[in-house]
């Protein structure tokens, strides 16, 4: 006996083959959402139903109970079950062999259909979960939206299946926060295959804004033009916003270069940027990690203000920049892959303790001076702590033009202390 997922449209029976159905009415127990089992209730006659909307927990084991007692078992899943539907969670909770998919046209199709457009390239998205709330300048991997904002800036079509609060004025609505409305094309798809079914084709981004939706609803997105590659590492100094006169902080590119070569940065990597200044190793930081997250904190407000700029400028999305002095704040963020401290105001020993401290096992600590001050007290404090490090002292000459000719300028001299915890004992 195995239990049948289903995948069904809003057109009810007439988008059932007449195997499919037979499947649905010689069920014992039916499960299905609300508005599933209101869409085949003159079709479900003697069979015991189940509501799943607000009961998914309890779902696999109201199938292993049924399937025990050899009760024939239905669950009504939309569309596709497997393409962001229930059947991929079910095959994690039950045994393979007792579940059978019959699959339908997912709304994806559907909606790509409606006008015409090809979709084996797009990049399908969900958001058909709990209220996210409104998006939020800044907010992280916490938020309910951040995972299509990654989509957004990475891909050139998208499929976003939405909810009933996470609709797509609300998606519009952060994609115009974010400064992208205009890059793509927006069409809705609502209600597919009903009487009230609904298609916005081609509108602006801030047209969709303003709309009302209920959430049974298909965004496409297709970038207008395609995007140019960007430069992953290694941006000049001059592609970075800086306070002048010659006052600004900013990590100069070989410094920097070496600093994130030492972070061994993966692409999912948690990154502190302690002492932002002008944001330039965070900032680079980010681009290394798409699917990672930066925290940045900066206690001058001038850098601030300058880092905001630079993140705003290269487009960067995840990043998150506070106004503070460390060690104020770092408590809220999770626990970093690695950690970049170019500048401090003080209490060097105790944030280097803290930073040690919450490093992910194998994580790295990266420290830059340019006073032999500071250098002395941090490698006292690793050698107190018991840390791991190492210490890359650089001196770059850049040339420079003198008549028709070039001569070597150097540039100060850097100490990068490379440092990591000997034990995971915190």
């Amino acid at each position: 006996m195995t239990c049948k997922i289903i995948g069904v449209l809003d057109n009810g029976i007439q988008g059932l083959t007449a195997e499919t159905l037979n499947a649905v009415q010689s069920a014992n127990l039916i499960i299905g959402a609300s508005r599933t089992l209101t869409l085949f209730s003159e079709q479900i006659i003697n069979a015991e139903k189940k509501d799943l909307t607000g009961h998914l927990k309890e779902l696999p084991a109201w199938i292993a109970d049924a399937l025990q007692t050899n009760k024939q078992v239905a669950v009504l899943a939309t569309g596709d079950p497997l393409c962001h539907g229930i059947a991929s969670y079910l095959y994690k909770k039950l045994p393979a062999k007792q579940l059978q998919i019959i699959p339908n046209i997912s709304s994806i199709q559907l909606a790509f259909a409606q006008i015409g457009l090809s979709w084996q390239d797009a990049k399908i998205v969900s958001v058909h979960s709990k209220d996210a709330g409104e998006w939020q300048k800044g907010a992280g991997p916490d938020h309910g939206f951040y995972a299509l904002l990654q989509a957004l800036f990475n891909h050139e079509k998208l499929a976003i299946l939405t909810g009933p609060e996470n609709t797509p004025d609300r998606i519009a609505r952060m994609m115009m926060l974010e400064n992208i409305a205009d890059q793509f094309e927006i069409t809705v798809a609502e209600n597919l295959l009903c009487n009230d079914e609904k298609v916005l084709h081609n509108h602006s981004v801030a047209f969709i804004a303003e709309q009302s939706f209920n959430g049974n609803d298909i965004v496409i997105l297709n970038r207008k033009r395609k995007r140019q590659p960007a430069i992953l590492f290694g941006l000049q100094d001059s592609d970075f916003h800086q306070r002048k006169p010659d006052k600004g902080l900013i990590t100069k590119r070989e410094v920097r270069a070496v600093s994130l070569a030492r972070m061994q940065l993966r692409p999912d990597s948690v990154v502190w940027d302690i002492g932002a200044g002008s944001g330039s190793v965070g900032l680079e930081a980010a681009r290394l990690c798409p699917q990672g997250y930066v925290y940045a904190i900066e206690k001058n407000s001038a850098d601030f203000e300058i880092a905001g700029k630079n993140a705003d400028q290269l487009g960067i999305y995840n990043y998150q920049l506070i106004n503070d002095k460390a060690p104020i704040g770092l408590d809220d963020w999770p626990d970093p892959d690695a950690i970049f401290i170019g500048g401090t105001g003080g209490e060097l020993a105790e944030l280097i303790k803290l930073c040690l401290n919450r490093l992910k096992p194998e994580g790295w600590l990266i420290m830059n001076f340019v006073t032999i001050e500071n250098l002395t007290a941090a490698i006292e404090t690793l050698k107190t702590l018991n840390a791991s490090w190492d210490m890359t002292q650089l001196q770059a000459s850049r040339s420079q033009p003198i008549l028709h000719m070039h001569r070597m300028q150097a540039e100060n001299p850097v100490w990068v202390v490379s440092a990591q915890r000997t034990h995971d004992d915190r």
